[in-house]
């Protein structure tokens, strides 16, 4: 038995079999708060961003060649559990389910340290899904079964650890198979030694529930011969025979797309390309920082809203600097807003500010030729917005007749992706720009080396610049949203 003491607890998280998506809302939770994260080398790398910038990140993942000692990860999770830390141990599928998550827990239970196991979605059964294969199926079979390929000592013997094959053979149902690739040959042969049909169908998905899954269907006397690398899920049984696939027949599946918007603006445009089946490689070349003076001149504005006719917002961040700064919605008087897309309109919404005027199209030109002749004389115009932006807008106002007065409300500085991102993005499919400050903030950091073939830009402006810079467009979103950016990918794709 063992006392609880505050502080000293150590989570086993289950992260699932790769699909972010399939992480439990508890194991979010605990990632939001983690002082420490403790990951293995399969554990999906965007769950690592869940956690606090300022958590520490441990990677004890287990690699051909290059084995990590579980008794050294056991002494790491007291060790920094007793340091009066939160420790997320994050483990691929389910930690219970061949993740030597009760061989951690036991060790925990003798060093007195208090631990919670929150249950994960294993591959077991979420891969076979995303490969379209049922585990159950009336007429087919009521039960599986899931066992590693391998025992201790790699013979798959009752005796050492292993599942009896032939004993399964006869048992009847399907058969799940984790860890599974090198021995394949000598388990299957044993299976049909115990009366499985050769010709039982099977199937091996590789990377399962990722972009990269990769479905190969054979049968127990081919499965020898099968090119297999892991890790692997390897099902077999009449279910295998089954065809229901869904996962690999998204529109963008398998395409690697680079996203080059800032980190906190990223996720709507990776869980839509995700959606699609497409892996979003992030690389924020461009990060979002306070304006030059601290934010001085747009807390001043502020405490003049009331006195403007109009506040014009070009842009969601631009709405989330001013808005952080209004005390009570009130201050806005009289004043009149308008926004510039979707995303600035959606941004307005969110802080329960409902835009007046929203163009049609999504641009400066739009606005301008939709906005209002001023109601009088000195009619005035607040534009709070990027250090750096065009002109077109508040030169158009001021040639209708308004006052404008430009606040910087924010500014872009480069970012500093991770080498390995940036290595990866020369080999991605295409890339997404979602501003021109994107495109300028790639080819900086990047070089022009390292864009992909296909160039799709939100709008006209965005691919403007990309032309500027030599850049072939692929696609223009339209409309000019997140959504329309990745149907324009998505047509680029499918081809005539």
């Amino acid at each position: 038995m063992y006392s609880q003491a505050a502080g000293m607890t150590v989570y086993l998280v289950g992260a699932g079999p790769g699909d972010p998506g399939l992480l439990t809302v508890r194991g979010a939770e605990l990632l939001a708060r983690a002082d420490v994260v403790v990951h293995d080398r399969l554990a999906e790398a965007s769950l690592l961003e869940l956690a606090p910038a300022t958590a520490e990140r441990i990677d004890v993942g287990k690699r051909p060649g290059l084995p990590v000692a579980q008794q050294y990860v056991n002494e790491l999770l007291v060790e920094k559990a007793r340091a009066g830390l939160e420790v997320v141990r994050l483990k691929g599928g389910d930690p219970f389910v061949f993740g030597r998550g009760g061989e951690e827990a036991l060790a925990l239970l003798d060093a007195g340290v208090a631990f919670e196991v929150v249950p994960g979605v294993t591959s077991a059964v979420a891969v076979p899904a995303y490969a379209g294969v049922p585990l159950t199926h009336r007429g087919l079979s009521t039960s599986f079964t899931v066992v590693t390929g391998h025992g201790r000592r790699g013979e798959g013997d009752v005796e050492d650890g292993g599942p009896g094959w032939e004993a399964l053979a006869a048992a009847g149902g399907t058969i799940v198979v984790l860890m599974g690739v090198s021995q394949r040959g000598e388990y299957a042969a044993r299976l049909q030694a115990g009366g499985l049909p050769g010709t039982t169908p099977v199937v091996c998905v590789h990377w399962g529930t990722r972009p990269q899954q990769h479905t190969v269907r054979t049968t127990l006397a081919e499965l020898a011969r099968v090119d297999l690398e892991p890790p692997a899920t390897i099902v077999i049984g009449q279910v295998a025979g089954l065809d229901l696939s869904w996962f690999e027949r998204r529109p963008l599946f398998g395409r690697r797309v680079v996203v080059a918007r800032p980190r906190e603006q990223a996720p709507a445009l990776v869980r839509a390309l995700r959606v699609r089946g497409a892996e979003a490689l992030e690389v924020p070349v461009i990060a979002i920082a306070e304006p030059h003076d601290g934010g001085a001149a747009l807390r001043a504005a502020v405490g003049e809203l009331s006195t403007y006719d109009w506040v014009v917002f070009t842009s969601a961040n631009a709405v989330e600097r001013l808005v952080a700064l209004v005390p009570d919605a009130r201050s806005f008087g009289a004043a009149r807003i308008a926004a510039i897309g979707t995303g600035t309109a959606a941004a307005l919404t969110g802080a329960r500010l409902v835009p007046d005027l929203v163009p049609e199209r999504f641009v400066a030109e739009s606005l301008l030729e939709a906005f209002p002749r001023p109601a009088a004389p000195g009619a005035r115009v607040l534009l709070p917005r990027a250090a750096v932006a065009r002109d077109v807008l508040p030169d158009g106002l001021r040639a209708a007749g308004y006052e404008v007065d430009v606040v910087e409300a924010y500014r872009t500085e480069r970012g500093q992706p991770p080498p390995a991102a940036l290595a990866a993005a020369g080999a991605a499919d295409a890339i997404a720009f979602t501003s021109s400050s994107t495109v300028t903030g790639y080819l900086e950091v990047a070089g022009r080396e390292a864009v992909p073939p296909v160039v799709a830009c939100i709008g006209p402006v965005t691919a403007a610049t990309a032309r500027e810079h030599g850049l072939e467009v692929s696609a223009v979103a339209d409309p000019h949203t997140v959504e329309g950016l990745v149907d324009a990918l998505e047509r680029v794709f499918k081809g005539p």
